[in-house]
């Protein structure tokens, strides 16, 4: 196994795949991609382009060296040099599970295997895999080559010595991970995310309110602490001088009333046209190139406004 991890292939240039890219070629990795559709390849250059005054912004960077990306149409090609492996295929286990003994047999014997899921099992989707104890989830969150996240999830069979090595390398392209102790479906972030994703679904169904309407109930109220502190600090606040204690015992019995639905409601084509129209109403004939953009301007500011009073805090 490598001291340092200069070599990174990247499987599926897609969406989340070509945040991978970005971002490693932003902290100058050498990046290998494939994907089985070439015609991927054009969007991926555009990608780059459109993104690059972000990271730039971000990271500091004077320049973009694009003869350290190769794009390969032969997977075996793509793998034969690299010291880790970043999966980005679609969400099925069939699909990963064959793609990942693919892998494994043309990746070398210690390189690290990180898949970009977002909620399966890495046991199974490494079931078929050669040497599994050096692969493991890294699940990042969108946009890829600006949001620090990245969960690191270990299979049951996934050794120490390769989850630190992962640490490492993630850390070194400026992300923060979060070390998952054990593998649940889910994860931790997006099993959150889903919990109140299907609050506002059952909300929307039943009227209460529009798209817009709890878009703004969050980003106009928690979503600001959410970014500075999360759930559990700014709860801790909301006790006053006792903290956390005197929350739960002023707000804890909130918890016995049936405020929320958890279970999911099933995706009518009435809920479904609520939340079409609900977001292009909100998107105000804007293009979604022209909304990552922006969204992408405002991270940048946001993460540096962020890391003055995280220092503080932390």
């Amino acid at each position: 196994m490598p001291t340092k991890i200069n070599k990174v292939a990247v499987i599926g240039t897609g969406v989340i795949g070509a945040g991978w890219i970005i971002r490693c070629l932003a902290h100058n990795k050498i990046v290998y991609a494939y994907d089985k559709d070439i015609k991927l390849k054009k969007n991926l250059i555009a990608e780059i382009k459109r993104t690059w005054p972000y990271v730039k912004k971000l990271f500091n960077k004077k320049k973009l060296n694009l003869k350290n990306f190769k794009y390969f149409t032969s997977i075996e090609e793509t793998l034969r040099d690299a010291d880790l492996i970043q999966e980005c295929a679609s969400e099925n286990y069939a699909l990963k599970t064959k793609l990942m003994s693919t892998i494994g047999k043309y990746a070398k014997p210690n390189a690290i295997i990180a898949s970009s899921s977002s909620g399966l099992l890495p046991t199974k989707i490494y079931s078929k895999c050669i040497n599994p104890q050096r692969a493991m989830i890294g699940h990042p969150f969108n946009p890829v080559y600006l949001l620090p996240a990245v969960e690191i999830v270990p299979g049951k069979k996934t050794l120490k010595k390769y989850l630190n090595k992962a640490k490492k390398f993630y850390k070194s392209i400026s992300m923060n991970p979060i070390m998952v102790k054990h593998e649940l479906p889910g994860y931790l972030s997006d099993r959150l995310q889903e919990a109140l994703w299907r609050e506002g679904l059952h909300i929307i169904k039943e009227g209460h309110a529009t798209t817009e309407d709890l878009d703004r109930a969050i980003e106009d109220g928690p979503g600001l602490r959410w970014s500075l502190m999360g759930t559990f600090l700014t709860f801790h606040l909301a006790g006053g001088k006792s903290g956390m204690k005197h929350m739960l015992e002023q707000f804890g019995p909130a918890l016995k009333l049936p405020w929320t639905k958890l279970k999911a409601p099933k995706l009518s084509n009435k809920l479904i046209n609520r939340l079409v129209e609900g977001t292009k109403k909100q998107s105000k004939g804007k293009s979604v190139v022209q909304i990552s953009n922006i969204r992408d301007d405002y991270l940048v500011e946001l993460q540096k406004l962020r890391k003055k009073y995280e220092k503080k805090l932390r």
